[in-house]
């Protein structure tokens, strides 16, 4: 054999590419005695002893790899096959998803890699499952639906969704995506005015809807919304209230939904709020996934015309419009809406402030948003 470590290297490589491991693992093994460990080809040795049976020391030279550059796809996955080989599910599973946490990251596996991959990720879907009902079984089935959903994210079938406003982030609110109504006494009140709103919404409707305008529509001197819906009457408002200003031609036609919004504590911000409006979605309508400028508000909606197969998610819940349900809700987590089936879905939508927040700070917010308006 060759004293020059990089002539051996060398060597080494191209026995590899000629299929003669036990050559190939000689050259590469005096190549790595003579070579600083940076400039070695860990992989090309470790495949040379997998081939020759020598797991021990294809681990050894993966682990040398993996040192030097603890991302590489290749060295992540050849890792994970060996400890998958040597019954080690845990280790494997870890080495795995590593491997194509990393792949997902870079947009790229290397053809020879592309077997192993999909392999990879098999192990990876299967294990989950076998975790899954390992963890069920042991747990058993009398759960808090907060356990559930904490086992749903430790397992993977539910997606993590915090808040993330585009303007606005108010530190220490809870990330909890659905408030429960009871706790809003007001609600009351408002919900015995339904049958008197429907037949308001069904007079305006008559009319042909003259009052609806599409929901996302362009402002002057504003880029338009880069929306599906932009100007389309697929998703439409009334408006009762809006950015602070009565729309009184449409509150003098709906009285008994003019007094329901009465009831409710409004968010009042001079030049921005209240908001309140009739929200219209018809058949195959979708309100794709965005998040709301600001965490310090709850956005509410009472159901005035429900409709069948329309939903709504907010986070990782899906919930439906439900006659007499007001649904109250934090719109700064992801959200989405979509009217799948044959009628039109229309809500009563106002928001309040977040009850976690004290008058001043309130006050505060509401100065930063006119002072932000007059830039």
């Amino acid at each position: 054999m060759s004293s020059d470590p990089s002539a051996s290297l060398s060597a080494g490589l191209q026995a590899l590419q000629q299929r003669d491991p036990a050559r190939a693992a000689g050259l590469l093994r005096e190549a790595a005695t003579g070579l600083p460990r940076e400039a070695m080809n860990w992989v090309a040795l470790s495949n040379a002893e997998m081939a020759l049976g020598n797991r021990d020391a294809a681990e050894a030279a993966l682990e040398a790899q993996l040192e030097l550059a603890p991302r590489d796809i290749g060295a992540l996955l050849m890792k994970g096959l060996l400890r998958e080989q040597a019954g080690d599910p845990r280790a494997a599973s870890s080495f795995y998803r590593a491997a194509t946490n990393q792949a997902a990251v870079s947009g790229d596996v290397p053809t020879p890699l592309a077997a192993l991959h999909n392999h990879a990720r098999t192990f990876l879907a299967s294990s989950s499952a076998d975790f899954e009902a390992h963890l069920l079984e042991n747990l058993g089935s009398d759960l808090s639906p907060a356990m559930i959903e904490a086992v749903e994210l430790l397992t993977g079938k539910r997606e993590l969704y915090l808040q993330q406003p585009s303007v606005l982030y108010y530190p220490g609110l809870p990330q909890k995506r659905f408030y429960d109504p009871a706790d809003f006494p007001w609600f009351a009140p408002m919900l015995k005015l339904v049958p008197q709103m429907r037949a308001e919404l069904a007079t305006e409707l008559e009319r042909g809807a003259a009052g609806f305008s599409p929901y996302v529509h362009r402002r002057r001197h504003r880029p338009a919304p880069n929306s599906p819906l932009l100007d389309n009457q697929a998703w439409t408002a009334f408006h009762f209230w809006r950015d602070g200003e009565l729309q009184e031609v449409n509150a003098a036609r709906c009285p008994a939904t003019m007094e329901a919004l009465g009831h409710a504590p409004l968010v009042r911000i001079p030049g921005r709020s209240p908001n309140a409006h009739w929200s219209r979605l018809l058949p195959g309508a979708h309100i794709a996934p965005h998040v709301g400028m600001l965490n310090t508000r709850l956005i509410c909606h009472i159901p005035i015309l429900t409709a069948p197969r329309c939903w709504f998610r907010v986070g990782s819940e899906r919930r439906e419009w439900i006659d007499g349900v007001p649904l109250v809700f934090d719109d700064s987590i992801d959200h989405e809406a979509k009217n799948d089936g044959p009628q039109e879905r229309v809500i009563l939508l106002f928001e309040i402030w977040r009850p976690e927040i004290d008058a001043a700070d309130r006050e505060a917010i509401g100065r930063i948003f006119q002072i932000v308006g007059e830039v």
